[in-house]
């Protein structure tokens, strides 16, 4: 061989880009592998390779008995190469959802994260559930197991959205799946409403329990998201209990997170106390002078008692990745359902037609003595040709041709069989087999209503026990900042420009947290935000800094600021609710020279007076003049501001603080979660000044005072009224007593002022229930009421101060005449009758006197000399009918 053909031989490109292809495929071929075999469940099953390996292993040791899960293990990996760890795995994963399996033994807790006991230990077998939908012979697809010597199934015959049930997550090569589980009885409803043409919703539901917020779920579809919350209730108001737990996580880990976030000053807690057992049940004994609800944000803001999850529904179609909605995979299962339930009757009708045939066959056989024209035949095919002459007669009543496997049947029926043969009976098993087969003809003519049926069958059998344990509700956004608790102490070095929870020798400014942002402002008219460290330079001269709130638009600056370009001066109120960080702005027009004369921080829009003092050499007449801040109107930032003078100013000093510009907050109620909020949204409460308080009436017969603050806490499933507390309001409650049994009304104003603390106004029997509440001035009701047992429900319309007087907060009340008030809707409410003006003259000298202003105060009868007559008037009661 020449140099030439040897160098082209030995190409160090040619070789390189072989070596390119080669690892290409590998690659390639592996990342299917895994995909395909491993990680991803397949569309027709929901299942992994193991997971429907071991399945298939359990049908073929299936005796009805519980097997060691050891010799599961040994038996899975005829068809599983790859180890008794992934097997073991599997099988403890599919026994902790308590539905394809029925275990015994110690098969550990997701709650806790504790471990099952070895395999050899605990047992196991199919469920009911699992043999009646996921296996049938004769309808599963099969193919040779990897050595060869036995068959396994391509994919499980499953009658049921099972990947939906159970979830799976799973990790290949750059490719992941995440599907959550949902809940057995609303997969089956969902699967009917599919069957009937109608819409359907499904969310997750976990065996953890819980709390679901599933705005962004997506249907499940890759760029959703959910969060899932703990259940925390407040004990008292030292200690919070954690009774269930979010989906992933355990109650050590959760523990665990509580821990470090008081490690790291997030949250103030004394200790954790893990009480779990039966039931989860996690105690957080709160520090001194600790706010419970505060404390609850806190705990979602920075522990595992809130997760956000990524769902990603992936599944094997054809043998190839797809992505999809559980919407999707419903119907995909539902329809794989329905063809299966097709093809399990149409063998089914396949079945009674031949035993049908055969029986007819076996009655002309017998009864027309076809039999005995056997006898004088000498070769078996004589026989056969014989028995087939025989039948001609009888062929065309068949519904397909009698072949010789037919006829070779009925030469293996006995004599004894013969003899003993009943015309009665067999005519009764054929009209039997004629019945069923007429009903799986029904069947397969409305094979829709049929796969409902299936369904709701599953339900019946299968469901109790299965409800819904993950509640959904919507979450509000927990803001860090607000509920992070003051774990470091803000100081300033005014001179030198530093600002941090480091610098202990310079200004104390206030309490904060490591997560705050500090807003800075400098005398010449810059400032900026950044976010809170050791020691940040920020910039010389230093006039005010505080922790910067967010959309905070109730705090109001006012500043007094000298124009360097024009001389003059001018006053501004403004605020700050967003600005970009460690950018800087500025308060003044942002000329040379220019700086702050007067800067106040506002909390609430409060708006002082200044005494302005211009300097001695201006021409201006008044030197000395006071400035009042209300009259100026808040405007954005960037505004130039009032003109103060356009004279030098010599000084601005503070001459009397002033009072809030803004007026009282409004605020407003979100129903389902149980927040207040400024945002507008939900039910207006009212707006609210500083010393106001809101009212709850809960369903349990409780009112409770609270503040106004947007960090409350109320249990909104208990919520059956909250409002603005008015001093003279009266409350009107009906409600039934439980252990007089008997409907009452009372009308009662709040004499109690402790704040925070539930009390309760009806009698504390565990059958007692508040049925309604009104705390309108003068309510009026419809009752839905059935007077006694022979009288048909009435609808009845009060005036609610007709029935009942005004009495003390802890009073029964009155006994309503009823047996059963079925129902109570407030109506419309009666509007006060206007005051009659004052018709006689009077004289000068008694209005001189005051005995006309006494006269007018006689005339105006307050709501309790107004309660006291009414409670005088009880004839009125009584034409009623209610005394």
């Amino acid at each position: 061989m020449s140099n030439k053909k040897k160098q082209e031989a030995y190409d160090p490109t040619q070789q390189n880009d072989i070596l390119d292809d080669m690892f290409e495929d590998y690659f390639l071929e592996y990342a299917s592998y895994v995909i395909l075999e491993r990680a991803v469940p397949a569309q027709e099953d929901g299942l992994k390779p193991v997971q429907r390996r071991l399945l298939h292993a359990l049908k073929e040791m299936d005796d009805g008995r519980f097997n060691k899960v050891a010799n599961v293990i040994g038996a899975t990996m005829q068809y599983h190469p790859h180890g008794d760890a992934s097997i073991g795995d599997a099988i403890v994963t599919i026994g902790q959802k308590e539905l394809l399996l029925d275990t015994q033994g110690n098969w550990g807790d997701v709650r806790t994260g504790d471990s099952a006991a070895a395999p050899r230990y605990i047992e196991v077998r199919l469920s009911k559930f699992a043999n009646e939908v996921l296996f049938n012979e004769d309808t599963t697809e099969w193919q040779m197991s990897y050595d060869g010597r036995k068959r396994e199934p391509v994919t499980l015959p499953a009658k049921f959205p099972l990947l939906l049930e159970m979830g799976v997550e799973g990790i290949a090569v750059g490719l992941s799946t995440k599907i959550m589980p949902h809940n057995f009885i609303e997969l089956c409803e969902a699967s009917i409403r599919f069957l009937k043409g109608q819409k359907f919703t499904l969310y997750p539901d976990f065996m953890t329990g819980g709390m679901v917020d599933v705005s962004n779920y997506n249907d499940g579809a890759r760029g959703g998201r959910i969060k899932v919350r703990a259940k925390i209730s407040e004990v008292d108001k030292k200690t919070l209990k954690i009774s269930e737990i979010p989906y992933g996580t355990t109650t050590g880990g959760l523990i665990d997170s509580i821990l470090k976030a008081n490690d790291q000053g997030k949250i103030k807690v004394k200790k954790v106390e893990d009480n779990t057992a039966r039931d989860v049940e996690i105690l957080v004994h709160l520090g001194t002078n600790t706010s419970p609800d505060i404390t609850m944000d806190a705990l979602y803001a920075f522990s595992q008692c809130e997760v956000s999850i990524s769902p990603n529904a992936v599944i094997i179609e054809d043998e190839k990745p797809h992505f999809v909605s559980v919407s999707d995979i419903l119907k995909s299962s539902t329809q794989q359902t329905v063809h299966l339930l097709k093809r399990e009757l149409e063998i089914k009708r396949h079945e009674l037609m031949e035993k049908l045939l055969y029986s007819s066959l076996e009655k002309i056989f017998i009864e027309n003595r076809i039999y005995r024209d056997i006898e004088e035949c000498e070769t078996f095919e004589a026989v056969i040709d014989t028995i087939d002459k025989g039948l001609d007669p009888f062929k065309a009543d068949f519904y397909r041709e009698i072949g010789r496997e037919d006829i070779l049947r009925l030469t293996e029926i006995r004599i004894k069989r013969i003899s003993k043969y009943d015309s009665f009976k067999a005519d009764e098993l054929m009209r039997k087999l004629e019945e069923n087969l007429q009903e799986v003809n029904h069947h397969l003519e409305n094979l829709t209503d049929y796969a409902i049926a299936f369904f709701q069958n599953l339900m019946n059998k299968y469901g109790k026990g299965r409800e819904r344990q993950t509640e959904i509700m919507e979450f509000g956004d927990v803001q860090a900042h607000i509920v992070a608790a003051n774990n470091q102490k803000l100081y300033v070095d005014r001179q030198g420009g530093f600002v941090g929870y480091s610098l202990k020798k310079d200004e104390y400014v206030m309490d904060c947290s490591d997560i705050d942002d500090i807003i800075v402002f400098r005398k010449d008219g810059s400032y900026n935000i950044s976010k809170i460290q050791e020691k940040n330079f920020v910039g010389k001269d230093i006039l005010h800094c505080s922790v910067f709130r967010k959309n905070d638009e109730r705090r109001i600056y006012n500043v007094i600021y000298f124009d360097g370009k024009s001389g003059k001066t001018f006053a501004k109120r403004f605020n700050v609710t967003s600005i970009t960080r460690d950018k800087e702005y500025n308060v003044t027009k942002g000329t040379p020279k220019s700086k702050i004369l007067y800067f106040s921080d506002n909390e609430n829009g409060e708006a002082e007076i200044v005494s302005v003092s211009l300097t001695a050499s201006c021409t201006a007449k008044k030197k000395q003049f006071e400035y009042d801040f209300a009259e100026l109107i808040i405007k954005g930032r960037s505004a130039m501001g009032n003109l103060v003078s356009k004279y030098p100013v010599r000084k601005v000093v503070l001459k009397s603080a002033g009072v809030s510009t803004l007026g009282g907050v409004d605020i407003w109620y979100t129903p389902n979660l149980g927040r207040l909020n400024r945002d507008e949204h939900g039910d207006y409460l009212g707006n609210f000044e500083a010393e106001d308080k809101v009212l709850v009436v809960y369903k349990t017969g409780e009112y409770e005072l609270t503040n106004f603050e947007l960090t409350n806490h109320y249990d909104a499933r208990q919520v059956m009224m909250i409002t603005q507390y008015q001093e003279e309001g009266i409350i009107s409650a009906i409600y039934y007593d439980g252990e007089s049994r008997v409907f009452h009304i009372k009308r009662f104003v709040i004499e109690t002022s402790t704040m925070d603390k539930r009390f309760s106004f009806i009698s504390d029997h565990h059958r007692s229930e508040l049925l309604a509440v009104s705390y309108d001035d003068l309510p009026r009701a419809e009752f839905k009421v059935k007077k006694d047992r022979k009288t048909n429900i009435e609808k009845l319309e009060f005036k609610i101060e007709e029935l009942e007087s005004v009495k003390g907060w802890k009073a029964m009340g009155s006994k309503l005449p009823f047996m059963k008030v079925m129902d109570v809707k407030w109506l419309e409410p009666e509007k006060p009758e206007p005051e009659e003006e004052e018709e006689e003259s009077i004289d000068d000298d008694e209005t001189e006197n005051g005995t006309g202003g006494e006269t007018k105060t006689e005339e105006n009868t307050t709501k309790k000399e107004k309660s006291k007559s009414r409670d005088e008037d009880k004839d009125d009661k009584s034409q009623l009918g209610l005394f």
